[in-house]
């Protein structure tokens, strides 16, 4: 009986080496998550294979209580209120999936990878295994797609020792070999270190040095800065003038994070500007459930929150170039890049205003997944963060 008891617990303490070892913001150790479908499989109980994920789950999201606590300047209580309600969607589907049935357990596999990699239960759907894919396929675009979710299929069958193996061969031949993403010609992101006054500063001071700071990449030779997410504030008409009027006689184009507040409440958006004017190049698809998006003010009749537009604008315009832009929180989450490759863009920038993540690995968390799509699709990438 005992033993029994603690049947479990091998696997559980496995998931979560492979949830903490897998996300721990080096992209190239992302493949360690695949070891999560074979332990997955190898439950012997439904309540097992639900232990297995949570496992998983809240270890490769570990850094969410104390990044919410410094967000909100509170204890830990809400964070880890937010932790678990995240992880219900991710333990669930592979609770309810799980089966005994060899036969049917890789096709059981894929509908729950497809449903955690997509809205609704996409929403936060975090540390998902397929993001593997630029690691092991790098330049594949959807054939390296299609090849890794092979793979994870194949994990969850009795033949998984041999895919394992196949695996490991394309991981150990891809890190002999690796090279981060190309950055785009003529661009450049910028990393600030302003902390969480980077978007509540709206000084005339404050943007006049962001635009100095932007000049002085110029010098070299860059024609598009890229800034991070709420670097511009809240986007007004005032904050328009200012930045046009400063780079009037220049060749600059900008392109920062600002918020647009309405009545209704606010979209968190990218901005693109230059010495011919401002305007709103891409607005956020997926924010931050919870503190972001607040989907039941509405069936309370109160305002206010990030508006999400899942799935308008997946490419937008600047500098003559199709991007796929990506702000904080869609950088973690599987459907924004997806949907934004299938336009063939030219290039990613991703941003993030991540101060709250002090002392934590989220942000790395967030580079690895960037430069990870951006090297499957065999796309440059932009980088562009605040802390």
């Amino acid at each position: 009986m005992r033993r029994d008891y603690l049947q479990p617990a091998p696997p559980v303490i496995a998931s979560i080496l492979a949830g903490t070892t897998g996300w721990s913001g080096h992209v190239l150790l992302l493949p360690v998550a695949l070891a999560f479908p074979v332990l997955w499989s190898r439950a012997r109980t439904r309540s097992g294979a639900a232990l297995v994920s949570a496992g998983y789950f809240l270890a490769a999201s570990r850094s969410l209580p104390q990044g919410v606590a410094t967000f909100y300047a509170s204890d830990l209580w809400p964070g880890l209120l937010l932790w678990l309600c995240a992880s219900a969607s991710f333990v669930a589907v592979h609770a309810v999936l799980w089966t005994k049935g060899p036969g049917v357990r890789p096709l059981h596999y894929l509908l729950a990878a497809a449903l955690t990699a997509l809205p609704p239960f996409g929403i936060t759907g975090w540390a998902h295994p397929v993001t593997t894919a630029g690691v092991l396929f790098p330049g594949w675009g959807w054939w390296g797609l299609l090849a890794t979710t092979a793979g994870l299929m194949g994990l969850v069958t009795r033949m998984w020792p041999a895919v394992a193996i196949a695996l490991t061969g394309f991981w150990l031949w891809s890190a002999a070999d690796w090279t981060d993403p190309n950055l785009p010609e003529g661009w450049q992101g910028v990393d600030l270190q302003m902390g969480s006054s980077l978007g509540r500063d709206a000084s005339i001071q404050r943007h006049r040095d962001l635009i100095a700071t932007v000049k002085d990449r110029a010098s070299r030779g860059v024609e598009t800065v890229a800034l991070p997410e709420s670097a511009l504030g809240i986007w007004t008409p005032t904050v328009e003038r200012l930045w046009v009027k400063a780079l009037q006689r220049t060749d600059i184009s900008v392109v920062a994070g600002a918020v647009r507040v309405d009545a209704e409440g606010y979209d968190n958006v990218l901005i693109a500007v230059s010495a011919g004017g401002g305007r709103i190049l891409y607005r956020e698809r997926m924010p931050v459930p919870g503190s972001m998006w607040q989907p039941w003010r509405s069936l309370f009749g109160t305002s206010g929150g990030a508006r999400a537009h899942f799935f308008a604008n997946p490419v937008a315009a600047a500098s003559d170039r199709r991007i796929a832009p990506l702000i904080c929180y869609e950088q973690l989450v599987v459907w924004p890049v997806l949907q934004s490759m299938l336009h063939d863009p030219d290039l990613i920038v991703a941003v993030g205003n991540g101060w709250w993540t002090k002392g934590t690995s989220i942000i790395a968390i967030q580079r690895a997944s960037a430069v990870a799509w951006a090297k499957l699709f065999a796309k440059p990438l932009v980088l562009s963060f605040n802390t």
